[in-house]
């Protein structure tokens, strides 16, 4: 599944690095905990959060993500968005909530990668 695909599921807006709408991504986590992203996650390309901080930019990075996708609406600051460009990492929002919008992407064929 490629970015640009998720962003059509999830009727989603880009932020920023919609120069990389066609990169393909093979897994996704929904989670507002980054320490259980950094503990628990293996291999994911998308995050999907409700979090709205730095710390969601930083630990993309660490995990090699490749998109970072804000439900309910939610919408970084300019701070956070300049990190992500920096880093390469695209930022959607979505008005879907967590739930929904993991569902919709499971059912589209987008897994969650190997078990803990």
């Amino acid at each position: 599944m490629t970015i640009a695909e998720i962003q059509t599921i999830l009727n989603a807006d880009f932020i920023c690095g919609e120069e990389w709408r066609d990169h393909e991504v093979q897994t996704a986590c929904g989670s507002d905990m980054m320490s259980d992203v950094l503990a628990f996650v293996k291999n994911q390309s998308v995050l999907l959060t409700g979090l709205v901080n730095p710390q969601v930019i930083r630990t993309a990075e660490m995990m090699d993500m490749v998109c970072v996708v804000f439900v309910r609406g939610k919408v970084p600051d300019s701070a956070m968005i300049a990190l992500a460009q920096q880093r390469e990492i695209a930022l959607l929002s979505t008005p879907e909530r967590m739930f929904t919008a993991c569902g919709k992407l499971y059912a589209a064929g987008l897994g969650g990668g190997v078990k803990a």
